[in-house]
């Protein structure tokens, strides 16, 4: 029998070139706040699955899910932009602050 790790391996991507800007997001508190819904939701998800929902119920919800951590993907990275990119850019080392946005928009968008 083939497990669904075994089925579907996790891909290994190169270690992520990490920013010497440790700044704390404008959004910070608002994201954490909203990755614990999230969580929640992904718990009532599981819920449904164990009780047998309807797959079309179940599916919604796997919808809305998806829907959420996309939306606070996108505050992230608009933290990501404000925060650290400008400041990068602003100390002169423009090639870097975009090479950094370019990776997180790949990341992001697959």
């Amino acid at each position: 029998m083939v497990t669904e790790s075994e089925e579907h391996p996790k891909r290994q991507d190169p270690p992520a070139e990490r920013s010497a800007v440790t700044t704390k997001h404008e959004h910070h508190q608002s994201v954490l706040h909203r990755l614990a819904r999230i969580e929640g939701h992904i718990r009532a998800v599981k819920r449904m699955v164990e009780e047998d929902q309807p797959c079309p119920d179940i599916l919604v919800q796997i919808a809305a899910v998806r829907s959420a951590l996309n939306s606070v993907g996108r505050v992230i990275l608009e933290d990501h932009i404000r925060s650290c990119l400008i400041d990068t850019a602003e100390n002169g080392d423009f090639e870097a602050a975009f090479r950094d946005l370019q990776s997180s928009m790949e990341r992001f968008i697959r």
